[in-house]
């Protein structure tokens, strides 16, 4: 699973449940419900977890949210469970019209559809706030004994104990998805894993390096003119002199303030994710999702970059980011806080805070679990100034969680899931070309049962969403590809 954890800009997650680990993209969540309807095409409803699956002296439960339609199913078709991640479930993913691709298996295939909540996201609350003591509840393998106990329990109370179960995900739930395979193969038969993050890794200079040939892709000069500009702007944020042109440069909320290297780097990284996040998500097909930032491409980074009326590289940016922030995010201007304002907030327990919605607990988990810091570590990517020592700190000053015990979580989710060499079968990995968080994935097939995708000139789970007339053949066949996987496994025991 859209993140520089840290750098969260709002409260809605980027994709669920391709709800990829890298960044917060901004929600319309005012029209959940799919348009020409007048009541749901779905049901919300909810079921009693346990706080800790691995402690049988403790009995305190919580109750989780899902959602649940029955349009598509036949009695005797499979069951389909869409794992949420990082963030509140989006009713968009049970719309019907248009339907994502998952839906129009289901429609084929005649299965009945479940979307599961990740604990501590969204409305499932396991305990009163988000204290770092009640985050220690928070991991990926109490996450899949959710999802193995909701699978138990309403197979039983549903009479579909005999079913075929099939686990789908995207980023982060895409690897849950894997993992919920192959920990749980007794109770799920098959999974559709998308752009699934399987290697944990604290430096993940990778992500930056392909985001480098992505934009080299479309104009071999493109990152080169990023590089430049990037390199002017780190020059120039150096000089206090030039903190106003800057904030006037770059359309800032607020009066550019630097009074640390942890400050520098916190504004560096903002801004180079404006980039970061458009190749991550490039013409991904989101609106279904109400995601504002949809129409923003790496088309429309070169073209800006490559614009010589608008001045020297540094000015093309600055250009890029004020047009990415007025026309594609709808904000008036460039939020801009500082390190320590954004840690203040990270700190806030309080549910309704302001990363209450999913910023402080993904931030928890890529500091215990995962990492997957994209650092400017690379010489072979076009950013700078926001190392790997920045990511490993703001996980002491957060949670007081040492680099030590960083390293020791990251390297215990390789040893527990088996990273790149993860052993199970009916498990497919889609993955796009451009998408940064394929270097952590499965991009060729392990074997005939454990198949990998891999689809030149696509991003994020692009798999997962609607398909569209102007979709790249390639896209169109992965997606078919898909689902005669899915017809073989339904058929096997």
């Amino acid at each position: 699973m859209a993140f520089q954890a840290i750098i969260v800009f709002t409260l809605a997650c980027l994709c669920v449940p391709c709800d990829g680990n890298r960044k917060f993209i901004e929600i319309d969540r005012s029209n959940d419900v799919p348009k020409g309807k007048s009541e749901p095409v779905f049901q919300e409803q909810w079921i009693t977890q346990k706080l800790d699956h691995f402690n049988g002296a403790d009995s305190r439960v919580w109750d989780q949210k899902f959602l649940v339609t029955e349009t598509h199913y036949r009695a005797g078709g499979p069951v389909f469970l869409m794992i949420g991640g990082e963030g509140p479930i989006n009713a968009g993913w049970m719309a019907m019209n248009p339907g994502s691709a998952w839906l129009t298996y289901a429609k084929k295939l005649g299965a009945l559809c479940f979307m599961v909540e990740h604990r501590f996201y969204g409305d499932s609350h396991p305990t009163v706030d988000l204290s770092t003591e009640n985050l220690r509840f928070l991991s990926s393998q109490q996450a899949l004994a959710d999802l193995a106990h909701f699978r138990t329990v309403i197979a039983k109370q549903r009479g579909l104990t005999n079913s075929k179960w099939v686990a789908f995900g995207g980023s982060y739930p895409g690897a849950l998805a894997a993992w919920s395979r192959l920990k749980y193969p007794h109770l799920i038969h098959a999974a559709v894993a998308s752009s699934a993050p399987l290697h944990a890794t604290v430096n993940f200079s990778e992500y930056l390096e392909v985001v480098w040939r992505a934009l080299a892709a479309e104009n071999p000069e493109c990152p080169l003119l990023v590089k430049k500009a990037f390199d002017t702007l780190q020059e120039r944020i150096k000089d206090p002199n030039n903190y106003d042109n800057i904030t006037k440069d770059f359309n800032l909320c607020s009066k550019l303030q630097i009074q640390s290297e942890k400050d520098r780097a916190y504004i560096l990284d903002a801004l180079a994710d404006n980039i970061m996040n458009t190749v991550q998500y490039n013409n991904d097909n989101r609106e279904f999702e109400h995601v504002l930032d949809t129409n923003c491409t790496i088309k429309t980074v070169c073209g800006v970059m490559t614009d010589a009326s608008l001045g020297d590289p540094y000015y093309r940016f600055a250009a890029f980011v004020r047009l990415r922030t007025i026309t594609h995010l709808l904000k008036p201007c460039f939020k801009d806080l500082t390190y320590n304002a954004n840690l203040q907030d990270l700190r806030n327990t309080s549910y309704s805070g302001p990363h209450g919605g999913g910023g402080r607990q993904w931030t928890y988990q890529t500091c215990t679990e995962f990492g997957y810091f994209q650092t400017t570590d690379s010489p072979n990517q076009p950013f700078g100034g926001f190392g790997l020592q920045y990511h490993v700190e703001q996980c002491q000053d957060n949670f007081n969680i040492s680099a030590k015990t960083l390293y020791a979580g990251i390297d215990q989710t390789n040893e527990n899931y088996g990273s790149y060499n993860i052993r199970a079968t009916r498990i497919v990995f889609p993955n796009g070309s451009i998408d940064p968080w394929h270097a952590l994935g499965i991009t060729s097939s392990i074997s005939d049962d454990l198949p990998a995708i891999f689809i030149k000139g696509t991003a994020h789970c692009a798999n997962m969403y609607p398909a569209r007339a102007e979709d790249l053949p390639q896209l169109t066949l992965a997606r078919e590809h898909v689902f005669q996987l899915l017809q073989k496994w339904l058929k096997e025991k």
